[in-house]
């Protein structure tokens, strides 16, 4: 009968010998245990009082055990008493206000900062995403292969036809941060961003406005962690009903890609 290896043979294995290089132990998988997830929802809100509704309802149609965090960025549009009410009728679990707007990426912070969950994600209240896409983006994180799951628009998901120049902005930008991460994505503009919690709550994170996304890309990327990305649907707004990054955030990605990559 032949004697199972022990742990103490695996090692001597790996221990490369003396004066010849090695290439880096691959990291084992690090599943979560069946049962054992808490998604910590991180929703930014700013004037997005004819969708927030719809939004929350999607988020909670999605069967995974999960906290809802809403932060109001001074809205004036009657938002923040629908989130009152949603708050007060028990549909969302944490209701944050900032007294004056400071930006997506802020609001983004102050979700972070009160979530508890071992896996976070960041989804916008204007409908643009698809949470039914979240089993997809949770995968590699459960199955424990991944730290980060990045969900691409450009991989060939269902997608509305929209804008052909935020299409090549989006190419652009995505590029250059990757010339400076040396990562391989195809969309590192997506709001969805599926991180485990421990790593998300340990970045460092300081962007105010639409720097967020080059920023935690660039904080993931110096951090070495495990990223996949995976293909998600996408149904984007026009102007007209109520997109609001423009060609000005483009110019901002790009100092924002310079800062976290070569000055942080």
């Amino acid at each position: 009968m032949t004697t199972p290896p022990t742990p103490a043979h695996f090692a001597s294995r790996r221990t490369p010998p003396s004066g010849i290089d090695a290439p880096p132990r691959m990291r084992g998988r690090s599943p979560i245990e069946t049962g054992g997830i808490l998604l910590s929802v991180l929703i930014p809100v700013y004037n997005e009082r004819a969708t927030i509704d719809a939004i929350i309802a999607q988020v909670r149609a999605v069967p995974v055990p999960k906290e809802i965090i809403c932060v109001d960025d001074c809205s004036s549009d009657g938002t923040a008493e629908v989130l009152r009410a949603m708050k007060s009728a028990g549909t969302i679990d944490t209701l944050i206000f900032h007294e004056v707007n400071r930006g997506k990426g802020a609001a983004i912070r102050t979700a972070l900062a009160a979530s508890t969950g071992n896996v976070v994600i960041v989804q916008d209240a204007d409908l643009e995403y698809d949470p039914a896409d979240w089993p997809t983006l949770l995968e590699p994180i459960v199955d424990g292969r991944a730290d980060a799951v990045f969900g691409s628009r450009f991989l060939g998901g269902p997608h509305r036809v929209l804008y052909f120049w935020h299409s090549v902005g989006n190419a652009v930008l995505t590029t250059f941060s990757n010339m400076l991460t040396n990562l391989n994505l195809t969309d590192m503009e997506t709001c969805y961003k599926a991180i485990r919690g421990e790593v998300a709550r340990s970045l460092r994170l300081t962007s105010n406005r639409f720097g967020f996304e080059p920023e935690v890309t660039a904080r993931l990327a110096r951090a070495r962690v495990r990223i996949f990305e995976v293909p998600i649907s996408y149904s984007g707004r026009t102007y007209a009903e109520g997109k609001k990054i423009g060609w000005k955030d483009g110019v901002a990605a790009i100092w924002h890609i310079i800062k976290f990559n070569l000055f942080a």
